[in-house]
């Protein structure tokens, strides 16, 4: 089991910025795979940014060089700072965690709830 809470979601405008956090245990923070999708109306879920338990991060194209994901260890948080956002990366944004990143967007086996982003032109 893998306790996800994400919070940081909300509404800005196009071009601005918002910092995600997903809130967890010191064994997923420390050892799994962990990343962050996103959903919207009419469109698939989508996994834009992964990291290993190593920090190696990948990136979906869509979000390449706006978004960054890292991790603090000490309060056992992931974060998704996002920048230059546009109505396109309007979503629920889910926090995700897995054993292995296993190379693709198949490595999460524990899911939060997650939070809803709107960006307004």
């Amino acid at each position: 089991e893998a306790p996800l809470a994400e919070f940081g979601g909300g509404s800005v405008q196009t071009g601005g910025s918002l910092r995600l956090s997903c809130a967890t245990d010191k064994w997923t923070i420390g050892l799994r795979c962990m990343g962050w999708f996103r959903q919207s109306p009419g469109k698939g879920r989508e996994g834009i940014a992964r990291s290993t338990m190593y920090d190696y991060a990948t990136y979906a194209d869509s979000v390449k060089g706006r978004f960054t994901i890292s991790r603090d260890r000490e309060q056992n948080i992931l974060y998704l700072q996002m920048s230059s956002l546009s109505p396109d990366d309007s979503a629920m944004y889910v926090c995700a965690a897995g054993p292995s990143c296993n190379g693709d967007w198949t490595f999460a086996t524990f899911w939060g709830q997650g939070t809803q982003v709107t960006v307004s032109s």
